[in-house]
């Protein structure tokens, strides 16, 4: 019963010095948070030309990956090839003075050229027109 009655005493003791440490972690917790929540709201979310990338019925030759081009029949994955390892472009008409591009894989070009646009060319997309890491 002494024991008991020491240890009752102790945790007693601590209370007051566990609620001023977990006030302070609390408090430690939510001034770090703000500054946080700032750098999150100005963060880029987004990019503007993602529905070009391959979700949509346009495609970004400055962009998009190879495989982007597998939803125009003909393109991929020769043409599609040839197009991403060839940019930057600054209008969908230069596609036509790549080296190498046969008359036959022009014709296909000029199939879709309607649904090819040339976007400025962003870095965290040009990277990775080649291949993107996604495989079967």
């Amino acid at each position: 019963m002494k024991t008991f009655a020491l240890l009752f005493a102790g945790a007693a003791a601590l209370a007051p010095q566990m609620e001023t440490r977990r006030a302070f972690f609390q408090g430690a917790a939510a001034a770090t948070a703000a500054p946080i929540a700032v750098q999150v709201a100005n963060a880029d979310v987004d990019y503007a030309g993602v529905g070009y990338l391959g979700g949509s019925t346009k495609v970004d030759i400055n962009n998009a990956n190879v495989r982007a081009y597998v939803k125009l029949p003909g393109m991929y994955p020769t043409v599609g090839g040839k197009i991403a390892t060839n940019g930057p472009y600054k209008s969908v008409a230069d596609i036509y003075s790549i080296k190498g591009l046969s008359e036959k894989e022009k014709a296909i070009v000029k199939k879709y050229e309607a649904r090819l646009v040339a976007l400025e060319p962003s870095p965290m997309y040009v990277i990775d027109r080649i291949n993107n890491g996604l495989y079967r």
